[in-house]
C-alpha cells in the first residue's frame, strides 16, 4: 500500500485520488452525521428543580466534548432570549414537576418552540425525562408523546443494566460489542409506550428496580433505558439513568448533545469510554443503605485504615454520593487518605474536584508527596477536553 501511494504521488492526478481515497475512508470509519458546527452551544438548566449536583456532573461531562460550549441556563435566562443563543438545552435530574414550575409557562412555551420551530435539541436526563413526559395529572412540558408510570414512581437507586438495540448502538457505536451496560439510577422515568406513539426506543432496562417493601417488581426490565423523538424540525433524547454520573459513560452526555443538534458524532479519548469498569448490578436494598450508611460514618474515625477501608468499601459499591464525600478527604491530616481520596475520585472521573485536589498540592509540604498528587491531577485532567 505505501508503494502504491508513493507511486501515484509522483502525478497530480494520483495525489488528488489519494485526497478521494483518504476522505472516503475517514467518512466510512467515522461516526458522522450530517453537518458540523465549530462549537455546539449548550445549556443545562439550573432553576428550582433542577439537583445542584445533577446540574454540576452535566456540566462536567459536556467538557469531555472540545467542540461543545456549555453554560448554565435558567427560566429568567430563557425569557430574556438566551435560547437564540442555544443549540440544545439539557434539562437534568431532579424533579421534573419542579423543573416545569421553575420555568413557568411561558418560558415552557419558549422551550416547545426552540425545538419544534427552530430545529433545535432537547436533552431529557432523569427527572429531565419526566419534564418533557405527557402523563396525566403531571405538570410537564407534553413534548413525548408516551406517559411515565406515576405509581411506584420512587422505585429505587443504584447501578443498573441495560441494553442498547441498532438504533442505540448507531448513537453509541462504542458500545456495540457490550450484551450487558450499567449505568447509575437514581428513580428514573418508567415509560409506558403506546403503539402509536413516534418515539423510538434506543435500548432498554434488564434490572428488576423495586427495592422499597411492597413495590411491585417485574415493572422495570423491557421499558426504555434510552428513547429518541422528532419534534416538529426539533429533536429529543432521553436517558432514564444518569450517564454524567457513571465512570466511564459520562461521554454519552455531550454524544447525545451531538446526536439531537444533528452534528458529527465525534469520537472521544478511549480514557472516557470505560463501560466495562463495571460489570454487576448493585441495587440499594435496605442492607446496602444500611452499608452506605456505615461506611460514611465511618470516614471520621481517627484510624486512617477505616477511613481507607470505608473508602474502598464505598467505591465498590458505586455510592454516588460518597465520590462527593471524598472531596473533603483531600484535607485529611493524614497522607494516607489523602492520596486513598485523591485515587478515589480520579477512579470516579470526578473532573469538578481539580480545584480542591489543586488546592491539595499547594498545601502538600512532602515533595514526594506533592509529586504523587500532581501525577493524579494530570490524569483527572485528561478527561476533559
Amino acid at each position: 500500500m505505501n508503494f502504491f501511494y508513493k507511486s501515484i504521488l509522483n502525478h497530480s492526478l494520483g495525489a488528488f485520488l489519494l485526497f478521494t481515497l483518504i476522505f472516503i475512508e475517514s467518512c466510512q470509519t467515522s461516526p458522522v452525521k450530517s453537518k458540523e458546527t465549530e462549537h455546539i452551544k449548550a445549556g443545562v438548566f439550573n432553576g428550582n428543580g433542577a439537583s445542584p449536583v445533577c446540574v454540576i456532573e452535566t456540566m462536567e461531562a459536556l467538557k469531555i466534548d472540545k467542540g461543545i460550549e456549555p453554560m448554565e441556563i435558567s427560566g429568567a435566562d430563557i425569557m430574556h432570549g438566551a435560547l437564540k443563543n442555544l443549540d440544545v438545552i439539557i434539562f437534568p435530574g431532579g424533579s421534573g414537576s419542579k423543573e416545569f414550575n421553575s420555568l413557568g409557562l411561558l418560558a415552557a412555551k419558549k422551550v416547545r418552540e426552540f425545538a419544534r420551530n427552530e430545529g433545535k435539541g432537547i436533552v431529557g436526563i432523569c427527572a429531565g425525562g419526566y419534564l418533557l413526559s405527557t402523563t396525566p395529572g403531571y405538570p410537564s412540558l407534553e413534548i413525548l408523546d408516551a406517559p411515565d408510570i406515576r405509581e411506584y414512581y420512587d422505585r429505587g437507586r443504584g447501578l443498573i443494566s441495560f441494553n442498547l438495540n441498532e438504533e442505540g448502538e448507531e448513537i453509541f457505536p462504542e458500545l456495540k460489542d457490550y450484551d450487558s451496560l450499567y449505568i447509575q439510577y437514581y428513580d428514573g422515568p418508567m415509560f409506558d409506550i403506546p403503539a402509536s406513539s413516534k418515539i423510538r426506543i434506543l435500548g432498554e432496562i434488564y434490572s428488576d428496580i423495586a427495592t422499597h417493601e411492597g413495590y411491585p417488581h417485574g415493572v422495570s426490565p423491557g421499558k426504555p433505558s434510552f428513547l429518541t423523538m422528532n419534534y416538529g424540525k426539533g429533536r429529543i433524547i432521553v436517558s432514564v439513568g444518569h450517564p454524567e454520573a457513571t465512570a466511564g459513560m459520562r461521554w454519552m452526555v455531550p454524544r447525545m448533545a451531538r446526536w439531537v443538534t444533528n452534528n458529527e458524532l465525534v469520537t472521544y479519548p478511549e480514557i472516557t469510554i470505560r463501560p466495562e469498569i463495571n460489570n454487576k448490578e448493585i441495587l440499594f436494598y435496605e442492607d446496602q443503605i444500611k452499608n452506605e450508611k456505615g461506611n460514611f460514618w465511618n470516614l471520621f474515625e481517627k484510624d486512617d485504615s477505616v477511613v481507607i477501608t470505608s473508602m474502598e468499601n464505598l467505591h465498590k459499591l458505586r455510592s454516588r454520593p460518597s465520590i462527593r464525600w471524598s472531596i473533603g478527604l483531600l484535607r485529611h491530616p493524614s497522607w494516607n487518605v489523602r492520596y486513598a481520596a485523591a485515587k478515589y475520585l480520579l477512579e470516579s472521573e470526578y473532573t469538578f474536584a481539580i480545584p480542591d485536589l489543586e488546592a491539595a498540592i499547594q498545601n502538600e509540604k512532602v515533595k514526594t508527596n506533592q509529586v504523587e498528587l500532581q501525577k493524579i491531577l494530570r490524569q483527572l485532567k485528561s478527561f476533559l477536553k
